[in-house]
């Protein structure tokens, strides 16, 4: 029991100040590689989002298969 408690101790620790690395590389990278956004992006957020995009692809397409399935019935 105590062997498990010390490993687990072990990790946590660990655990703690790989954490505590991470956080401030995190914190380096972003301070020397953001920038200011580009007024055009600022402006359409939306549509020049590639996550949104890949929404509106997926469902077109769907909407497009559903009304065959409908048409070829």
């Amino acid at each position: 029991m105590t062997i498990a408690l010390i490993l687990v101790g072990i990790v946590i620790v660990g655990g703690l100040f790989y954490t505590l690395r991470v956080g401030k590389a995190v914190d380096v990278r972003n301070s020397e590689l953001d920038g200011e956004i580009h007024r055009t992006i600022r402006k359409n957020w939306i549509t020049l989002n590639p996550v949104f995009l890949a929404y509106i692809i997926a469902i077109g397409a769907m909407l497009v298969y559903i009304a065959y399935l409908a048409v070829s019935w």
